[in-house]
Order: C-alpha cells, then structure tokens, then sequence
C-alpha cells in the first residue's frame, strides 16, 4: 500500500501555506504509476496555488518493489552526513516490518529484497533504473570510482555527485549533478563492457565491494564522509 499524509508546505517564493499530500510510503508493485513518476521527476511535484511557483517535497519515504525485489528509505540528501544513524534507523524499520521482527509471512517477502539507505531524488531515481535495467547497483558505484580515475576533467566537487541517468544495451549515461538543483553539468557515457570487467572480477573489488555493502548506504559518497562503522564503534 503507498501511503500519504496531509500536511502543511510553505511556498518558498510567495510564502503562501498550503495543503499537500506528502508521501509516507510507496509500492511499487501496486503503484507502478509512482515509480514512473519518481523515474521522470514529477513525483511530489506541486505548483504553489498563489504564485504557480514549481515545488518538490524533499524524499523522506519507505519504497517497496518485491517484483525487482527491493526495498529502499529515502531521506533528504542534507541527512547524508548522519547516514550511519539512519541505517540503523532502516534496518530497524525494515526488520519490523520483512526482517527478524516480522510475522514469518513477511519475513520469507523480506528474504528476497535488497535493503538500500538514499539521499535526495537522483539517488532513488538512480536505484530504480538500475534495477529496472537489471543492474548490480554495487558494480555500478565501483565502476563510477574506476570512471573517476579515468576523467582528469571530472566536475565533481562539493554539492555534486555523479548518477547514472539512463541505460541503454550499449552504455551506461552518467550525469555530474548538483544535490540541491538536480542541474546536469557534465554528461558522459560508459560502455557496458566496463560494467562487464567489473562484475566478472568479483575477486579484485572485494574489498570494495566490502566497503560499499557495509550498511544499507551503498554509495561511493559514503568512502568521503569518514571511515564507515567499523570506525564509529
């Protein structure tokens, strides 16, 4: 079921209050409509009824799919910093509801779902391609770090990120993007035989691998924001 709950949004140009419905919850299976709106970027989309300003609700939403077999919570990207608290705030919410603490029903769904922690709509919308595409989101963030190497002339730095935009059989289409605007400043392609070397050397990346996978959060962002969980104990 995908759930919503009225409340309260200010418009930031005009200032006039006004209801909104704001997303609690979103299935995937029975709301495949949603999931296309979050791919297309008019999911929690509102123009202000006073001055037709455009205004998206930032993510702050749990997101099932049990036929691509994933479940996400997403957050907005300013929260990435306390991203170790809240995959212990997912992890507690999925095992309630699919995991140790669910009804044995429940649990046998939850068996089959990747659990993902994300921060801001590029990074959901990023999930849901992927796994649509019938892509391995872990080789994905490995082969961004090997592109990074390879791109002397990179427009990453503070505020942007780098996403893949769409796939296709022949690439993989990233985007340098900035968190708060959701502007592309960069685009570039990657053939799909570099996915290919990738995943077909599982034994080389391990430890990469083991890195990304270590919680929910699997992305690279999370390599530059400290020295991960084994740290924090």
């Amino acid at each position: 079921m995908s759930l919503f709950r009225e409340t309260m949004i200010t418009c930031p140009a005009c200032k006039e209050r006004f209801n909104f419905d704001e997303s609690d919850s979103v299935n995937g299976d029975r709301r495949p409509d949603l999931r296309d709106a979050i791919i297309d970027g008019s999911f929690q989309v509102v123009p202000c009824p006073s001055c037709s300003e455009t205004i998206r609700m930032e993510p702050q939403f749990n997101y099932l799919d049990m036929g691509n077999s994933l479940w996400i919570a997403a957050f907005p990207a300013r929260m990435m910093p306390d991203f170790l608290e809240l995959e212990d705030t997912a992890t507690e919410v999925f095992d309630d509801a699919y995991g140790a603490n669910a009804v044995p029903m429940a649990r046998t769904i939850g068996e089959s779902l990747d659990v993902r922690l994300i921060f801001g709509w590029p990074a959901i919308r990023e999930k849901l391609v992927l796994r649509l595409a019938g892509l391995d989101d872990v080789v994905v963030e490995m082969l961004k770090l090997d592109l990074l190497r390879r791109l002397p002339e990179a427009a990453l730095g503070a505020g942007i990120e780098l996403r893949v935009l769409g796939v296709d059989d022949e690439a993989l289409n990233f985007g340098f993007m900035t968190i708060d605007s959701e502007e592309v400043k960069q685009e570039f392609a990657a053939r799909r035989e570099l996915y290919d070397a990738i995943a077909n050397n599982p034994d080389g990346w391990a430890p990469v691998r083991a890195q990304l996978t270590e919680g929910p959060f699997v992305d690279i962002q999370k390599l530059y924001l400290g020295q991960g969980r084994a740290a924090a104990q």
